[in-house]
């Protein structure tokens, strides 16, 4: 969708001029700041008064930045930076400096800066509070006008979109220990620097320290909006601590149901979530492995072995307005987010982890890179890689893909007669199946995992979709999980991803869930 190394040759110049006219500043004046942080113990940041913290998020949006107030509104820059302050989720205040050709100042809080929702609340507000995160924009659509696309705030995180998409999927800078039963550590960028572009310059800069209880760190983030949004990210890591479970270039996002899943009661809509799949490429194999997202009934931990990772990914493959029906969150715009590594990561698993959720308003999906060796305290670790927001082209997967996936009872009209089985359905399209005929020799090579018995297995040509149709009837042990894999090949080669799947025991596919 966007030419990704022309746009980088012809970037590349101008950040090399940026960098030339900010020497008072760089990454390793962070990483400087992060390595002596991490031999003191670990000083939480001070927290927002408690009636901003109480604020439930819509009476936080109520909060208005005045675009007036944006940052580089005066000169030549096609960049911009709206802020916002602490209160709900964002419970604390960070420090933010600009860089420029001069050297590095303090960009210091301004309550002036905001409409508040009345007198009385704009008078509780201390003239000191600080900033919490702030907005880039950039003109996306039209010279003329400023469009947000990447968002700082909130611990670590970081949100991105491309062009005509609406903010979905997050990144984070780190996770730690997420999903486990001793609870997750959350690490906060606690201080920025923002670095002015030359004028008319179509990238930026930024960089961050990170803190937290277990790991310190200093990050520099190359910015490039467009068609799809990338963020090329170098990182350099301190452990004050052992770390059970590390999570690099962590993707978090929301699946409440989709095509794969029971609608629940109440529910018009026919599938709602920002994204329906993790995507993964292992260098080693060769293999991309799809594997559909659930909202399960407990918190369930996958991990996914990779020898050699390249890339890997939170999804949105549904990008049809008819597959949603929600005017007002228009699920059908929401990005992709997709990891390229770059360097030697080494064998390890993406994790995915999938928490229950009754709502579409908690994100309850992260996955992240969990590295082969353990990590123990006084480390150092470095990482450079690629985040890309945008639609599900940016990982570039050179092979057919899955297109949808259902799951139904196997005992009944159209599903089959064996019960306590299930019917599955996927669709594969495009790579090397878009140029067979509909009587090509595609044959289906499917798997199951311990328990789980393939009763039957065929491909089909699907003319309505123009698609391949791969029909699964099977059983499994009714005390574990429903682990499949599969794919289509013919003469003996591949032709589509690797689809796996798993269902938790217990699943009910009749009853809809509560």
């Amino acid at each position: 969708m966007f030419p990704a190394r022309l746009l980088s040759c012809l970037i590349a110049p101008v950040i090399m001029i940026t960098a030339q006219t900010a020497q008072a500043f760089g990454l390793e004046d962070v990483v400087d700041m992060a390595k002596a942080r991490a031999a003191t113990p670990y000083e939480a940041p001070a927290q927002a008064p408690q009636f901003l913290r109480d604020l439930n998020f819509s009476d936080y949006q109520a909060i208005r930045f005045k675009p007036d107030a944006s940052l580089w509104r005066q000169g030549a820059s096609r960049f911009q930076v709206n802020l916002f302050t602490p209160g709900s989720y964002y419970t604390h205040a960070v420090k933010l400096h600009e860089v420029d050709k001069e050297g590095v100042k303090p960009i210091e809080f301004d309550k002036s800066n905001f409409n508040y929702p009345n007198d009385a609340f704009a008078k509780r507000v201390p003239a000191d509070l600080g900033y919490a995160g702030f907005k880039l924009t950039f003109p996306m659509h039209r010279e003329t006008e400023q469009n947000p696309f990447l968002v700082f705030g909130g611990a670590s995180y970081l949100q991105g979109l491309g062009r005509g998409e609406r903010f979905g999927a997050s990144a984070r800078g780190i996770a730690i220990d997420t999903g486990l039963p001793s609870g997750e550590e959350v690490p906060s960028f606690v201080e920025f620097w923002l670095e002015r572009p030359a004028g008319g310059s179509d990238t930026m800069r930024v960089y961050a320290l990170l803190d937290g209880p277990s790991v310190t760190g200093a990050y520099r983030f190359d910015v490039h909006p467009g068609d799809s949004t990338r963020v090329d990210v170098k990182a350099q890591l301190f452990f004050r601590s052992d770390v059970e479970l590390l999570g690099l270039a962590p993707l978090t996002s929301m699946f409440y149901y989709g095509e794969n899943t029971v609608r629940p009661v109440g529910e018009w809509r026919p599938q709602v979530h920002d994204s329906d799949g993790l995507l993964i490429h292992d260098g080693a194999s060769g293999e991309w492995l799809w594997r559909p997202l659930i909202n399960p009934r407990k918190l369930r931990m996958s991990y996914l072995y990779a020898g050699d990772i390249k890339g890997f990914g939170l999804m949105q493959r549904n990008t049809d307005f008819k597959q949603f029906e929600d005017m007002e969150a228009r699920y059908d715009l929401r990005p992709s987010a997709w990891v390229t590594t770059r360097g030697d990561w080494g064998e390890g698993q993406v994790v995915l982890v999938e928490i229950p959720t009754r709502s579409e308003v908690n994100d309850n999906i992260v996955a992240f890179w969990r590295p082969g060796k353990p990590i123990k305290a006084g480390q150092e670790r470095t990482l450079e890689y690629t985040m890309r927001f945008g639609d599900q082209e940016i990982a570039r997967e050179p092979t057919a893909s899955a297109l949808q996936t259902f799951v139904g009872e196997g005992d009944r009209i159209g599903g089959g007669s064996v019960e306590g089985a299930y019917r599955i359905i996927v669709d594969f399209t495009g790579g090397e199946l878009a140029k067979l005929k509909s009587d090509a020799p595609v044959v289906s090579q499917v798997s199951g995992g311990d328990g789980v018995e393939v009763i039957e297995h065929f491909v089909e040509y699907n003319e309505p979709l123009d698609a391949w149709r791969l029909s699964m009837l099977v059983k499994p042990n009714p005390e574990a999980d429903m682990a499949l894999r599969g794919f289509l090949s013919m003469d003996g080669k591949p032709l589509t991803e690797t689809w796996t799947y798993e269902l938790p025991p217990g699943a009910d596919l009749r009853e809809p869930q509560e």
